[in-house]
C-alpha cells in the first residue's frame, strides 16, 4: 500500500543520508516537526510518512498487523528508489522499526526506537480502545491521549501547542486508529531482537506512563550493541516535550551510523 509522505532536504544519491520518520498511533507526520529542520541542516534527506489509517494515508479495513505496517515502509522505500535508510520510529513507529530491523535488515542502515515496546501487553485495553473509537469516535479519547503524551507541567506551560496536538488525535480516522490498536494488541517481537544487526539507539521517557523505561531497557538488552537513553521530564511524546535533547541524541546516533 502506498502511504502519504513528505520529503525535505536534498539527496546526494547516498542512501546513508536518508532518514525515515515513523509516527505514533493517533498522530501524523507533523509530530516530527521539531526534528525536520535540524536533520536537514545536518545534511540528511528526511522522509516522513503517515502510517496507514492515519493522516492522509489510505484507511483500509482492519485489523492491521505489524507486518502490514512494516511492508508499507518497504513499499515506500521502493517508491523512492532508496535501497536502505536510517529508520526512526516513536511508539507504534518504533514497533514498526523493530519488525523491519529483523525482517527487512537489508533495507535498514540504523534504527532509533523511541518511547516504544516490543511487547506492550494490556491486550484488553488495546482491544477495548479499538471498540470504543469505532463506537464513539476519536474525540472520546483525544484528551486522554494528550495526558499520556505529555507531562502535566508541559501541557500547562504550552496550552496552544497541546491543543493543536489534541486536534491531531481527534482528527485521526477512527478505523485507522482502531486497526492499529489491533496491531499492537498481543504484539510480541521479543524473539526477533537478537537478529537485529543495524546500529540501534533506544530512547525512553522517565515520565512515560504508557510505555515506561523498562520497555525500552528490554529492547536495548535484546538488540546486540544497542545504546539506551532515558530522558528526564519526558512522557510519551518526548520528541516534542524534550525536542532539543531528543534531537541531539538522534543526530549523534545518525552521524555515527552514517
Amino acid at each position: 500500500m502506498k502511504v502519504h509522505y513528505e520529503t525535505a532536504g536534498e539527496s546526494n544519491g547516498d542512501n546513508g543520508d536518508v532518514v525515515v520518520l515513523s509516527n505514533s498511533i493517533g498522530s501524523n507526520l507533523h509530530m516530527w516537526d521539531p526534528q525536520v529542520t535540524p536533520l536537514v541542516d545536518a545534511g540528511f534527506r528526511v522522509v516522513r510518512y503517515d502510517t496507514r489509517g492515519h493522516g492522509r494515508s489510505p484507511v483500509p479495513a482492519g485489523p492491521y498487523s505489524i507486518a502490514d505496517l512494516g511492508g508499507d515502509v518497504v513499499e515506500l522505500l521502493d517508491t523512492l528508489g532508496v535501497d536502505s535508510a536510517h529508520f526512526v520510529g516513536l511508539s507504534l513507529g518504533g514497533m514498526t522499526g523493530a519488525w523491519l530491523g529483523s525482517h527487512a535488515p537489508e533495507r535498514i542502515r540504523s534504527l532509533t526506537l523511541t518511547f516504544t515496546s516490543v511487547r506492550p501487553g494490556n491486550v484488553d485495553m488495546w482491544t477495548g480502545r479499538a471498540k470504543q473509537v469505532r463506537a464513539e469516535g476519536m474525540a472520546a479519547i483525544a484528551e486522554g491521549s494528550i495526558g499520556r503524551w505529555f507531562t502535566r507541567d508541559w501541557i500547562d506551560a504550552n496550552p496552544e501547542q497541546a491543543g493543536e496536538l489534541r486536534q491531531m488525535t481527534a482528527t485521526t480516522p477512527a478505523e485507522g486508529y482502531a486497526s492499529c490498536c489491533e496491531a499492537i494488541a498481543g504484539l510480541d517481537l521479543t524473539g526477533d531482537l537478537a537478529t537485529i544487526t543495524a546500529p540501534t539507539l533506544v530512547i525512553s521517557g522517565a515520565d512515560d506512563a504508557a510505555l515506561p523505561p523498562d520497555h525500552g531497557a528490554r529492547i536495548a538488552e535484546g538488540v546486540p550493541g544497542a545504546r539506551f537513553e532515558v530522558l528526564d521530564h519526558a512522557a510519551h511524546l518526548g520528541s516534542w516535550e524534550q525536542a532539543e535533547r531528543f534531537t541531539g541524541l538522534l543526530l549523534d546516533h545518525l552521524e555515527g551510523a552514517r
